[in-house]
């Protein structure tokens, strides 16, 4: 087998974006982030990675992928929607194209930039493809209009606050298949990170994708966290908020029962 992973681009990849992002996350491996895969190298067509031999889940590994997640997050972003230091070219990620903030475009507050970047971004997407009808969106609208007027802000873990970081450092894509459990049980984050949509925002959003669709000891995870990095009160409540952002992307991506499951979620908050 090969010691190393040969990603080709495909439609919407920005394979050098992608390697500044894996650089950007790793800065945090030093004070004790989350091992991030190595880039090898990269061009506009390939990205070289190193390849990871993955391991069994555990309760402990999971713990050490909580506090590791919990200081890689601590590292901090400039601003909310900031792109990964190094970004190349077109300021949009992904097969969404979801884009980046400038600064000057920056919002003041989280939930500013959740309704406007994340949530009516995705929305205006679904509504003009006609997936979402005037219900819908103003539904989906209700939901912003409350976040805009800060109802669901909250502090940022601990570690994140004590840095002075005006945000978190955030994996962006963080589902099961991209938080892969390292081979030697006893490895010092217990995973490593693949495949980010990496970004500036609130660090609960990445925990709350990890639950969006299940995770091996995931509440070892969060107690890892929360024991590294303290989370605000209430964090559980505003979980399905969070998870907003990539259901409403998973609408866009690939339409079907996401579109009811992110109504359903939204009327919670609306």
């Amino acid at each position: 087998m090969s010691s190393t992973f040969i990603k080709t681009a495909g439609y919407g990849d920005n394979l050098p974006g992608e390697a500044a992002a894996l650089r950007w996350l790793a800065h945090a491996e030093p004070s004790g982030g989350i091992r991030i895969v190595r880039v090898i190298s990269v061009s506009d067509d390939v990205l070289e990675e190193e390849r990871v031999i993955t391991g069994a889940p555990s309760a402990a590994a999971a713990r050490r992928i909580g506090a590791g997640l919990a200081r890689m997050h601590a590292a901090g972003a400039a601003w909310y929607g900031c792109a990964p230091d190094g970004w190349p070219g077109d300021p949009r990620c992904g097969r969404a194209r979801t884009p980046y903030v400038a600064r000057e475009d920056a919002a003041a507050s989280w939930g500013a930039f959740f309704a406007e970047h994340r949530i009516m971004n995705y929305v205006r997407t679904i509504v003009d493809r006609g997936d979402f009808g005037a219900h819908e969106q103003r539904l989906f609208e209700r939901v912003a209009s409350r976040l805009v007027a800060g109802e669901f802000d909250a502090p940022q873990p601990a570690l994140v606050s004590e840095a002075g970081a005006p945000c978190a450092r955030l994996h962006g894509d963080l589902w099961a298949g991209n938080v892969l459990w390292d081979v030697d049980p006893a490895a010092p984050t217990g995973g490593v990170l693949i495949d980010p949509m990496a970004y500036g925002g609130h660090a609960e959003t990445d925990l709350a994708m990890l639950a969006l669709f299940g995770y091996p000891y995931l509440g070892e995870v969060v107690r890892g966290y929360d024991e590294a990095s303290s989370l605000a009160d209430g964090w559980q409540e505003r979980v399905g908020l969070h998870q907003l952002a990539p259901l409403l992307l998973h609408c866009v991506l690939f339409g079907g029962d996401y579109l009811d499951e992110a109504v359903r979620t939204a009327r919670r908050y609306a």
